[in-house]
C-alpha cells in the first residue's frame, strides 16, 4: 500500500525527493500520513480544473470545488438560486449554454449553486440572496455582481474589458517569429 502511494506523492510531489539523500520509512510514513490528511493537496487526477481544461461546456456545482482551484486558470461565472426551478436560474443558463462556446474563449468555467441549504465555500465567499450572477477574474476577485440574468453578449463585453483579457488578446495577435 505505501509503495503505491509512494508514487503517487513523488508524482505529486516530485520537488519533496529531488534531494540525492534517500527518504528514510519514518519520513516516508509520516509524509503519507500529513498529505493524505492535508485538505489542500489532492492526489485525484479527476479534479475541477482538468475536467474543465478537457471540457470547457463543462457546469460545475459549487459544492464539488472551490473558487480557490481556478486562480489564475479561469474566470469562473457563479450562478446562484434558491432552487433549480427558479425562473430566473434556468433563462441564466439557458442563455449561458446556449452560447458556451463564446465563453470557453474567454476562459470561463460555469459553477452553480442552488441549493441555499448546503453552505459551500463559494456561497460563503460570495454571500448571494437570492438570483446572483457574479463573474470573477482569473485573480479570484469579484469583477460583477447582477440581481438578474445577463445574455453571454453582455459578459463577454464585461470580460473582454478586463486588463487581463487586454492582455491575452494582445498576446495571440502577436505572430512567433
Amino acid at each position: 500500500m505505501f509503495a503505491v502511494l509512494f508514487s503517487d506523492i513523488t508524482r505529486v510531489m516530485p520537488f519533496a525527493f529531488a534531494g540525492k539523500a534517500p527518504i528514510s520509512k519514518f519520513m516516508n510514513k509520516l509524509l503519507i500520513a500529513a498529505l493524505l490528511l492535508s485538505p489542500t493537496i489532492s492526489i485525484a487526477e479527476d479534479d475541477a480544473v482538468t475536467r474543465w481544461t478537457a471540457d470547457h461546456s463543462i457546469v460545475f456545482d459549487a459544492a464539488e470545488l472551490t473558487l480557490d482551484d481556478f486562480i489564475w486558470t479561469a474566470r469562473p461565472i457563479v450562478v446562484f438560486a434558491q432552487s433549480e426551478n427558479d425562473p430566473q436560474f434556468q433563462t441564466q443558463m439557458d442563455l449561458l449554454l446556449e452560447r458556451v462556446d463564446e465563453l470557453a474563449e474567454r476562459d470561463v468555467v460555469i459553477i452553480t449553486d442552488t441549493d441555499p441549504d448546503v453552505l459551500s465555500d463559494v456561497r460563503r465567499q460570495l454571500r448571494p440572496r437570492g438570483f446572483m450572477l457574479a463573474l470573477l477574474g482569473k485573480d479570484g476577485q469579484v469583477k460583477l455582481r447582477k440581481p438578474a440574468p445577463w445574455s453571454v453578449r453582455e459578459l463577454s463585453r464585461s470580460i473582454d474589458k478586463m486588463p487581463m483579457r487586454q492582455q491575452e488578446i494582445r498576446d495571440r495577435r502577436v505572430v512567433p517569429e
